[in-house]
């Protein structure tokens, strides 16, 4: 059979539903839906002030409490976190804090324990890694769930209650509810330096290609 006539065939089942794309000539059998992270009216409304006040700034925004769709633990606090380019951070930190929002620049550990307060929601501004895999929602620029995935194994300040065996929940839950591009997943996490300490967790994780 000529490449051409595979790659066609190929290509009508993943229209039709029967194969799914999950990677760069990677694919699983059956159709799952693609994520969208819901998009709160605060989202939006920061999102829009920041457009209107910063017009040429790239950016992801988003909530952490959209993890808890694949928890056991649900925590009590979230925050929203707000990542833009690295030069226009300060900029956008001190904008915030102007306009009365409980805002911190990427914070340490120590910032965490001490300083940040016992509230339901704060803000976080961080610098945005580049080709960081991003969607755009109403308008909206947002995480991908392989943005999520990645960004919750390399940081254990932030998300701190994701770490440990629930973060294993996590992994198997959005690879068993949504079509997650592995490809993705490893480009973003080599541009965050743990593509390989990633890849040996992901080959840890029981049943994980399984469900796909």
């Amino acid at each position: 059979m000529k490449t051409t006539t595979i790659n066609w065939r190929v290509y009508k089942l993943v229209q039709l539903g029967v194969l799914n794309r999950i990677g760069r000539g990677k694919f699983a059998v059956g159709k799952k839906r693609i994520y969208t992270p819901e998009i709160s009216s605060k989202i939006k409304s920061i999102h829009t002030k920041l457009k209107k006040n910063f017009p040429y700034l790239r950016m992801c925004i988003w909530n952490t409490s959209s993890l808890n769709e694949f928890m056991i633990h649900q925590p009590g606090r979230f925050y929203v976190i707000i990542e833009v380019d690295k030069d226009a951070a300060q900029s956008v930190f001190y904008y915030l804090k102007e306009n009365k929002f409980s805002v911190f620049i990427d914070p340490t550990q120590d910032l965490f324990e001490k300083y940040i307060p016992d509230e339901k929601e704060s803000l976080i501004v961080k610098p945005l890694v580049t080709e960081a895999p991003l969607n755009v929602i109403n308008r909206v620029y947002t995480a991908t769930i392989e943005k999520m995935l990645v960004d919750i194994f390399c940081d254990d300040v932030i998300f701190a209650a994701q770490q440990g065996s629930e973060m294993r929940t996590i992994y198997q839950e959005a690879f068993y509810k949504y079509a997650v591009n592995e490809s993705s997943i490893m480009r973003y996490a080599d541009r965050r330096g743990k593509k390989e300490s990633l890849r040996e967790y992901l080959s840890t994780i029981s049943n994980l290609r399984q469900k796909n």
